[in-house]
């Protein structure tokens, strides 16, 4: 895989650079900026370059219609401000788009395309729309590893039209999890939260025989405490599940992995309620699993005070509500005692999880933060992602 930054003659190329720039906005405001943080040196490396950059990226989930909520106006404004140089939002229809209208005002160095995902054709990985993408451009760099396990158009396809690289964010990201999975240090612990469970049984059953310790917390531990004969009240659970939990149960037999699941929980009645400790035994039907107990807390403490690596992806509980971040919150200062102790390499992914621990300001105290999710998890798997693939 050929990275961007060992390039050299990209003066006054034009470049088209694919980001994630896929942030929460609440009201119009951008409520963490990890993600466009992470991007702004490939900006500035190719400033220096004396590129021309076209940026290509999304927010939400549109279906290929355009939505006027998801704009990636905000952003554009945010990274002006970090880069201290103005950027032409391009919010005219792309396929009246020509290369040599692109940069006809010699102020700007920098076009952000509008919100790809207003056009079907980027998730349908349309062939036409990608090499209309690349008459853009001289050349292709995909720094958005955050998104490299969607076969879309502008990850995958458009390698097929330009010279393409890694962006230094890209290379980074595959770095940090390979040395996780290559140059483990055992005991290792992967703590996984999140709502479906069924998206994550494959990754989990990989792991088992690799990992010492798999603690399965948030929405999708609810299938397990179901699974192993508790009433979970109204909490939020996956249909039809119960042969792919036994599967790990059963894979777990062959192999030294443990596997942690909660002992205790928080319940309110809603989502804005206040927390009641709950043991399995005691959830009613109008309970709402929202977080892990204090039981549940202290066991994965122990776990993690003598694990050497820690990878987490997912939060333990509804942590919007300040009653129900706790199990979370224990975590993220758990790993992060050990981090500034030097006794533990961390590895953290996942927007949620990131805005966490963005709460808590604890960013800096893992030794690698992950814009990804999905394609963190996917690498882990060792499933090959489609935008990783398309630039090998």
């Amino acid at each position: 895989m050929k990275n961007i930054k060992d390039q050299e003659n990209i003066s006054q190329k034009k470049v088209l650079l694919r980001l994630d720039l896929n942030v929460p906005l609440k009201n119009g405001l951008i409520t963490d900026e990890t993600r466009i943080n992470k991007i702004i040196p490939v900006i500035n490396f190719l400033l220096e370059k004396k590129s021309k950059i076209i940026i290509i990226s999304h927010i939400g989930r549109p279906k290929g219609e355009f939505n006027k909520a998801l704009s990636l106006k905000p952003i554009c404004e945010n990274i002006e401000k970090k880069i201290k140089k103005k950027i032409k939002l391009l919010d005219v229809n792309i396929f009246k788009l020509k290369k040599e209208d692109l940069f006809t005002n010699t102020n700007y160095e920098i076009i952000l395309l509008e919100n790809i995902r207003f056009y079907k054709e980027e998730e349908k990985n349309d062939v036409s729309f990608a090499k209309h993408l690349a008459s853009f451009a001289d050349l292709y760099v995909n720094d958005a590893f955050s998104c490299s396990h969607r076969s879309h158009a502008s990850l995958s396809k458009i390698t097929e039209f330009l010279p393409s690289f890694a962006g230094l964010q890209l290379e980074t990201e595959i770095n940090a999890l390979k040395k996780v999975t290559t140059e483990i240090k055992k005991p290792i612990t992967c703590i996984i939260g999140g709502s479906k469970i069924s998206t994550k049984i494959g990754i989990i059953n990989n792991l088992i025989p690799k990992f010492d310790n798999i603690i399965i917390v948030g929405g999708m531990a609810n299938n397990i405490i179901s699974f192993k004969g508790n009433n979970i009240g109204k909490s939020i659970r996956e249909k039809d599940c119960e042969s792919a939990i036994k599967l790990i149960f059963e894979t777990l037999k062959n192999h030294s992995c443990k596997i942690t699941f909660p002992e205790d929980v928080l319940v309110g009645k809603n989502l804005d309620d206040k927390s009641n400790i709950r043991e399995l035994n005691d959830i009613k039907d109008e309970d709402l699993i929202l977080d892990i107990g204090p039981k549940t807390i202290n066991k994965i403490k122990n776990i993690i005070e003598i694990s050497k690596t820690v990878l987490w992806n997912g939060p333990a509980g509804y942590f919007e509500n300040q009653n129900f971040a706790n199990g979370s919150y224990e975590i993220a200062k758990a790993i992060t005692k050990k981090n500034k102790m030097q006794q533990i390499y961390s590895v953290v992914g996942g927007g949620d999880t990131i805005a966490l621990i963005n709460q808590i300001n604890a960013i800096q105290d893992f030794n690698f933060v992950s814009t990804a999710g999905g394609a963190f998890l996917e690498y882990l798997e060792g499933k090959e992602l489609p935008g990783i693939k398309a630039l090998n």
